[in-house]
């Protein structure tokens, strides 16, 4: 009992972290509507700022091309590197309201939500650049002292830690309620119109929330020594549990955001005694579950993730682009494919292996353009479904000797299956709250099974045969690699993935995909179902991200966790959306952008730049989503309307 009860302690350390994280979360929310998933990303950055700082003297500027950095002392002292980290995160978090989410107000929420993941890649590929993507341990700021707690000795930073944090939350509460700044907080949360007829200016408001957050989400990460090093990836996911404890809190409350953040840590270290004595829960990953399991169960209580915020977006805002008309598939298709292959059959090298695995990458890219662009839902775990048809893939054609392309359609059919699982479970919510339930599952699902060395053959990884067909093989490797006959082949499943989007987008069942994007309540008074619709979307789409994981795993020979991680997918929604998610060009030119691509061959060849592809990427994201949220590929042709012809009757004399 004593070993459960110092986990619960200790478990207070990373509970601390999450709520203080949660909180700037709240506190950016009130202020300006926005999900800020990149928050912790933010946190990680001015971390590792502030152990450059502490350790050498340097200040690191978050820019490439400038002078890297600037060496201020060689005698460093924590306030130094304190007060300039904290400067530091206020100066940024400024800069990035008045860039980037300003100019969103009156976006649509999943916009700025795509916004924010652009933020998250460029801000960790920042971060890889300048401080590497090893572990890093900072000297802890609180005490090291410890005390005996029913016999084990407890370390006093981890309560101490809490207490802070509920400290600080209890302050913002009491500013929220008596304060001017507070109160004109909270009517900037209700309705942003209303708060102006008073004379508040929401601009202000939010700016100074963003800075507020900003600092505080700074703290955590400085923190958060203790508990955990520092890691680009590992610190950047703590914006999941951190998420499901602010909308335990409805994104409004800082005493359930607190309460839920202590209570998601003390049940996550709790766990780790409980799998010692309990052999069947000594399962990899597990930990992580229970975020999603937080979520489920506010979605089944709530029906809504977030709630709406009244008058948050104005009569003139901007909606989501206009989908493309679906043209004419059979002619393009003609002239898709001769030059595909022509270009397949001249380019040789690294240019031809760039084209191959483009071609793979936008069989995923046009799995975005089913599900967000026809549809308008969010997923932030296609490559997790691109996974489980990859990993199965290697074990059907590996393990069981499965021949083509029996192989690749059962796993196909498993990741279909996926899709029509995770949509049946989130059927009533859609936009950014599915955005969020799949951010929370793709991390569960990596760490539960991508990370199990059962499943994916751990740090060797799932060999992947080469596909072969009346025995001709269709592998890439081999003689003249990269070989012609799998690029073929890859043009071949994207052709007829292409024309099957295309064709679906001019079907009754690609109407109604788009009346439920539309609006959702508006297609339901005409008889559309939209729960079936959606479960539909998601279906075709898991199906293609699937066949997109079957060419990357015939196109890698060998797959491992990082194929089909949470990050590849953030990162294939960042290439899908630059493309465009309205039609198949869009995903083409997402393609190209894939890691390993022709762009990314391109700029390999011109000296060392590709090193540079996520984080230009993310900031291109961004960009995109600020002055062209429609993608590079969107046609701005207007539609032609067509006025019926009247004939008037010819009057003879």
């Amino acid at each position: 009992m004593s070993t459960y009860v110092a986990a619960l302690v200790l478990g207070l350390g990373a509970g601390a972290v999450y709520a203080a994280l949660g909180l700037g979360l709240v506190l950016i929310h009130r202020a300006s509507g926005v999900v800020n998933v990149a928050h912790a990303a933010f946190a990680m950055y001015v971390a590792y700022e502030y152990a450059e700082l502490r350790d050498i003297g340097d200040l690191v500027l978050p820019v490439i091309g400038l002078p890297p950095r600037i060496h201020l002392t060689d005698t460093p002292t924590f306030a130094l590197a304190l007060t300039v980290s904290l400067a530091m995160a206020a100066l940024l978090g400024l800069l990035v309201y008045f860039l980037i989410f300003r100019p969103l107000r009156d976006a649509p929420p999943v916009l700025t939500l795509v916004a924010s993941v652009g933020l998250m890649i460029a801000i960790q590929a920042l971060a890889v650049l300048q401080f590497g993507s090893d572990n890093r341990s900072i000297d802890s700021v609180l005490p090291r002292s410890s005390f005996l707690l029913l016999g084990i000795v407890v370390p006093v930073d981890r309560p101490l830690l809490a207490v802070l944090v509920a400290a600080v939350g209890a302050l913002m509460w009491a500013v929220s309620r008596w304060t001017v700044l507070g109160l004109a907080t909270r009517a900037v949360a209700e309705s942003d119109e209303a708060a102006a007829q008073f004379g508040y200016r929401p601009e202000f408001i939010a700016a100074a929330s963003w800075v507020a957050a900003s600092v505080l989400g700074a703290l955590a990460g400085i923190l958060v020594a203790p508990i955990s090093d520092l890691s680009p990836s590992t610190n950047t996911l703590f914006i999941v549990p951190a998420l499901a404890a602010a909308l335990l809190g409805g994104l409004s409350s800082f005493g359930a955001t607190i309460v839920g953040a202590l209570l998601l840590g003390m049940v996550q270290a709790v766990l780790r005694p409980l799998q010692h004595d309990v052999s069947w829960l000594n399962q990899p990953g597990l930990r992580t579950l229970f975020p999603l399991l937080f979520l489920i169960v506010i979605a089944l209580t709530r029906g809504q993730l977030i709630p709406g915020r009244a008058g948050s977006v104005a009569p003139t805002a901007r909606r989501l682009p206009r989908a493309e008309p679906a043209g004419r598939p059979l002619r393009d298709l003609t002239v898709l494919v001769p030059v595909g292959v022509f270009a397949l059959l001249l380019l040789t090298g690294p240019y031809r292996l760039g084209l191959e695995r483009s071609l793979a990458a936008a069989v995923v890219c046009l799995s975005f353009v089913v599900l967000t662009g026809f549809a308008g839902q969010l997923s932030l775990a296609q490559m997790s479904l691109a996974g489980v048809a990859g990993f199965l893939l290697a074990r059907l054609a590996g393990g069981l000797a499965v021949p083509f392309p029996i192989a690749p359609l059962l796993a196909t059919a498993a990741a279909t299956t996926a899709g029509l699982l995770l949509g049946a479970l989130s059927r009533r919510i859609r936009g950014v709250d599915l955005a969020i339930v799949t951010l929370t599952a793709g991390v569960a699902f990596q760490e539960i099974v991508f990370a199990n060395p059962l499943i994916t053959g751990g740090l060797a990884g799932s060999a992947v045969p080469p596909p072969a067909l009346f025995g001709i093989d269709l592998g890439m490797a081999g003689d003249g690699f990269p070989r012609v006959q799998y690029g073929l082949l890859a043009l071949a499943v994207f052709a007829a993935c292409g024309f099957g989007v295309a064709r679906l987008r001019a079907s009754t069942a690609g109407l109604r995909m788009l009346a439920v994007r539309s609006n959702e309540r508006a297609a339901s008074s005409v008889g559309v179902d939209a729960a079936r619709t959606k479960l539909l979307a998601s279906a075709v789409s898991a199906g293609i991200a699937g066949l997109g994981g079957c060419l990357i795993g015939y196109g890698q020979g060998r797959l491992s966790l990082d194929s089909f991680g949470v990050f590849a997918s953030l990162f294939f929604l960042a290439i899908a959306s630059v493309g465009g998610v309205m039609s198949v060009r869009g995903a083409m030119v997402g393609g190209l952008l894939a890691p390993g691509g022709v762009v990314f061959t391109a700029l390999d060849r011109l000296g060392d730049l590709a090193r540079y592809q996520y984080l230009l990427c993310g900031v291109a994201l961004v960009v995109l989503v600020v002055w062209r949220p429609e993608g590079l590929a969107y046609s701005v042709r207007p539609p032609v309307v067509r006025l019926p012809v009247v004939r008037l009757p010819v009057v003879r004399r």
